[in-house]
């Protein structure tokens, strides 16, 4: 097929409808032992989604406390026109244990969006986003950081992720009631197994015009696979994140839906994450799902799922079983950076 491109929310960035999520990519060495994947197998799959049209790279600063980026920049710059791609990363997170080695403070910005540009091996990111928010940074002096990162030339668009709905309106208040850059995207926790962003989050982004970008589209796995399966995997059986999300109290609401996906799929004769992710395309406030992808046949099926429109009825008996979970972002953003220390200690820099 011939990709599609859309916009970005209500800019004028032309994006593809599938992002590649580099989490997967980076030194096993200093990232996720078991399943990162090193430069010699990333770069393949980073070829192969350029040549399928996918233009939308996710990376984040944290990811194997750099390496991903660095190989993201140089597969991009063998692979790829510059100036077609769109390289998406963030910061927030801990990059080394000293005085201002996290966090969203000017400082802190400042240092960071050099670091990603010289590891990413680029002039510009094209959306920079915060990485989560900082509570103990005045919202203003990150606003006005990044505003001045945008007007400086370093970065064309800003991004948000996953935070309370009344904490991102305040954002995008200030920034307009100050002139200063906007985000236009927000990258959010959304799939068929966790629907909590559609009370209040995804409404605000509809009215504000602003794009989500959907981590972990398929549930780490669990829609792509039968009930139970998803932790035989090498991702799966060590990700323990994973159970904060997708907690044993909405057990027998997720087999349902998991059980429905996989009667969609087998019914039209394609995969579950084929159906999993067109799900996610016929809602209009999504631009693009990261696909974290350590098969080729993963970025096939992302693509392929740009193909499947499902059907009225296909919708309903896929949402029907939804039961209202305790989403991870009800956690205070202690406890989340807590839960992430505890729970996936790679994350965390030695030095």
């Amino acid at each position: 097929m011939t990709m599609q491109y859309i916009k970005l929310g209500t800019t004028g960035l032309d994006v593809s409808p599938i992002a590649i999520g580099a989490m997967t990519y980076g030194d096993p060495n200093r990232g996720h032992p078991v399943w990162s994947l090193g430069e010699d197998d990333a770069r393949p799959l980073i070829r192969h989604a350029v040549a399928a049209g996918i233009n939308f790279f996710d990376t984040a600063n944290i990811y194997s406390q750099g390496t991903s980026e660095e190989i993201l920049g140089r597969a991009l710059r063998d692979f790829a026109n510059r100036d077609d791609i769109v390289i998406a990363t963030k910061l927030r997170h801990p990059m080394r244990s000293g005085p201002n080695g996290k966090g969203l403070s000017r400082k802190a910005i400042m240092a960071e969006i050099d670091h990603s540009l010289r590891r990413l091996g680029t002039d510009y990111i094209d959306l920079y986003q915060i990485h989560r928010n900082d509570h103990s940074t005045p919202l203003e002096e990150t606003l006005e950081a990044l505003h001045d990162i945008v007007k400086a030339g370093k970065v064309r668009y800003l991004g948000a992720s996953s935070m309370p709905a009344w904490e991102f309106a305040k954002a995008l208040h200030l920034q307009r009631a100050n002139g200063w850059a906007r985000f236009v995207s927000m990258q959010d926790h959304y799939n068929l197994l966790a629907r909590e962003e559609e009370r209040e989050m995804i409404p605000l982004c509809l009215d504000e015009g602003v794009g989500t970008i959907v981590w972990s589209p398929l549930a780490r796995g669990r829609l792509a696979r039968a009930f139970g399966d998803a932790k035989t995997t090498a991702r799966g059986g060590t990700d323990g994140f994973a159970d904060l999300l997708y907690p044993p109290l909405t057990g027998e609401s997720d087999r349902a839906i998991i059980d429905a996906v996989g009667r969609v799929a087998d019914a039209r004769g394609i995969t579950r994450a084929q159906v999993a992710l067109a799900w996610l395309h016929s809602k209009p406030v999504v631009t693009a799902p990261i696909v974290g992808a350590s098969h080729a046949q993963q970025i096939d099926d992302a693509v392929a799922s740009l193909e499947t429109e499902l059907t009225a009825d296909e919708i309903r008996a896929l949402e029907v079983h939804y039961t209202p979970r305790h989403d991870f972002q009800g956690l205070s953003d202690d406890s989340y950076m807590q839960a992430i220390m505890d729970r996936v200690p790679q994350f965390i820099p030695a030095s």
